[in-house]
């Protein structure tokens, strides 16, 4: 009888264990910073999920937003030579190489100057984990960006608090060894229209619109990316074409440049992309983008 007392208490003291584990969420994992130059930020676990083969783009390929490239390429330098430099919103146009060109800088800047630069990339639902993450990289030897690709919120989203405050820093300030980078295809962050509801229904209208507008406020460096020209996207084009050495004739391929713009309603360097894809893989060449 002692016996199987014992036992039914034991059995009941692991299912009460395994309660609180549940309850408890997962143990933190153990982040290794030598795995990878690039992570995405899993909140769940608190972990740094190394990405081995990034999804980036060569710096030289990047063609039509030369001056924003410069800037952004400056200010990362300054950043990993260890000197001041700004939190960076890039926006604008879709398909025109935001994404791409701070992938591209990262890793240029992270070559050239042989400094431990490390890119962290939080998705947009993770946005109010903000804090948790900025605690876990003040006290790495690393300089880090914290890149955020297509950030918005919609009406109702109080997320874009918890951005602003990790922004600023709050009363320990922002780590000095960590920067932010976002892209947005809304200059503010938020759609007009939601400005404008918080405009008419606000007992001070201005008020309300500055407490939505101070967001974007927190990037020193506004870039911003246009629909490119005619001669734009087909620089790009070009570029593509002599850096993967395709052997095609330049004027019948301008002309299947153009005509797949069109078909799609648009000129961008994500729609070049997309043609170049298509006119290497009907001669069977493979490509590769971060050569």
């Amino acid at each position: 009888m002692a016996e199987d007392f014992n036992n039914t208490i034991l059995a009941e003291l692991r299912r009460l264990t395994d309660a609180i584990d549940r309850l408890a969420g997962p143990a933190p994992a153990i982040n290794d910073w030598n795995a990878a130059d690039c992570f995405v930020w899993s909140p769940a676990r608190q972990h740094l999920q190394p990405v081995a083969r990034p999804n980036r783009v060569a710096l030289k390929l990047i063609r039509g937003v030369d001056h924003v490239r410069d800037i952004l390429h400056e200010n990362t330098v300054r950043f990993s030579d260890g000197y001041p430099a700004n939190n960076v919103l890039l926006w604008g146009a879709r398909g025109m190489g935001k994404s791409s060109l701070v992938k591209a800088v990262h890793e240029d800047v992270r070559r050239e100057s042989g400094v431990s630069l490390k890119l962290v990339e939080v998705h947009r639902e993770d946005i109010a984990s903000l804090p948790t993450l900025l605690d876990l990289l003040k006290d790495t030897p690393h300089r880090v960006i914290v890149f955020c690709d297509d950030l918005s919120f919609d009406h109702d989203d109080t997320a874009y608090k918890s951005l602003k405050a990790a922004l600023d820093g709050g009363v320990e300030g922002r780590p000095d060894n960590v920067l932010f980078y976002a892209t947005s295809n809304r200059r503010h962050l938020l759609p007009r229209h939601m400005m404008e509801n918080e405009q008419s229904t606000a007992i001070n209208p201005s008020e309300a619109v500055e407490e939505k507008v101070s967001l974007s406020d927190r990037f020193g460096l506004w870039l911003g990316f246009h629909k490119c020209s005619q001669d734009d996207y087909l620089t790009m084009i070009d570029g593509y074409a002599d850096h993967f050495k395709l052997p095609v004739d330049r004027q019948k391929m301008h002309a299947e440049a153009l005509e797949w713009a069109t078909t799609r309603g648009a000129r961008s360097g994500r729609v070049a992309w997309q043609y170049i894809q298509d006119l290497a893989g009907r001669m069977r060449i493979a490509l590769d983008r971060a050569e």
